[in-house]
């Protein structure tokens, strides 16, 4: 288990560095993929993006359509690498749970100083919702935008009709998708998020945060540290005992 209290450095660590590299993954490449939709459209001449210094390139549909695919490459191997790596292992802590929308006010309220923010596991029930929308706003774009490369490379005869549906879905999730990563920033931008922007670059947050904030993930990993101490002291007992049988019995003479 990756998560783990530090006590002396008053630190506890969050996120392991497979999440840290998947979370970047994720994150770097949608940027690159929204960067480059955007410019596949005719705007970079028409408001001077290509007099950005390292931007030149921008009114270059070619040169933003192969950019678009080799990020595109990233962002579908890197959200298939999430599902399967902790579906694997049984990490569902972002997926949604049974009355996260009520709680999600009550922390929201909570920030503007109405009413006492409830305690929280590892995960904020606004997060789990967030995660949820945003695994639906990738995934549309992924089986979109897969239609719509089949049909550049492979199948320049396909249905008119299905190329349609998948561009229009491929455009609208895409406005999402910039939304959604609005409103991340947002987020974070709120006084009470800022000691969680710790860990998405180290992995660790602050302990005393944590115990104030997420005292059911504290109870939860000290409970599993008690735990481990108990296997581990029995363990130690147990090969005492074991080592005492095996000495030889001195056997009086006479």
């Amino acid at each position: 288990m990756a998560e783990k209290i530090l006590a002396q450095k008053n630190l506890v660590v969050r996120h392991s560095m497979v999440e840290l590299i998947e979370h970047w993954a994720i994150a770097v490449s949608g940027l690159i993929l929204l960067m480059t939709g955007i410019f596949e459209l005719p705007v970079a001449k028409r408001y001077y993006i290509i007099t950005i210094p390292g931007l030149g390139w921008s009114a270059d549909f070619i040169t933003s359509l192969y950019l678009h695919y080799g990020a595109a490459l990233v962002f579908i191997a890197a959200a298939i690498f999430h599902v399967v790596y902790h579906g694997a292992r049984g990490e569902f802590g972002l997926l949604p749970r049974k009355g996260d929308f009520s709680a999600s006010v009550a922390v929201i309220k909570s920030m503007f100083g109405f009413g006492k923010e409830p305690p929280m596991h590892k995960y904020l029930p606004e997060q789990r919702l967030a995660y949820a929308g945003m695994a639906f706003i990738i995934l549309m774009l992924i089986v979109s935008g897969l239609i719509k490369t089949y049909k550049n490379i492979y199948a320049p005869d396909i249905s008119r009709t299905v190329v349609l549906w998948a561009t229009w879905i491929h455009n609208i999730f895409f406005i999402l998708f910039f939304l959604a990563f609005l409103a991340h920033m947002a987020a974070i931008a709120l006084k009470p998020n800022w000691p969680l922007v710790r860990g998405i670059f180290s992995g660790r947050v602050r302990l005393d945060y944590a115990r104030h904030r997420h005292p059911l993930w504290l109870a939860d990993l000290e409970g599993v540290k008690i735990s481990e101490r108990k296997k581990s002291a029995v363990s130690t007992k147990r090969k005492a005992l074991r080592k005492k049988s095996k000495k030889p019995r001195k056997v009086k003479t006479k």
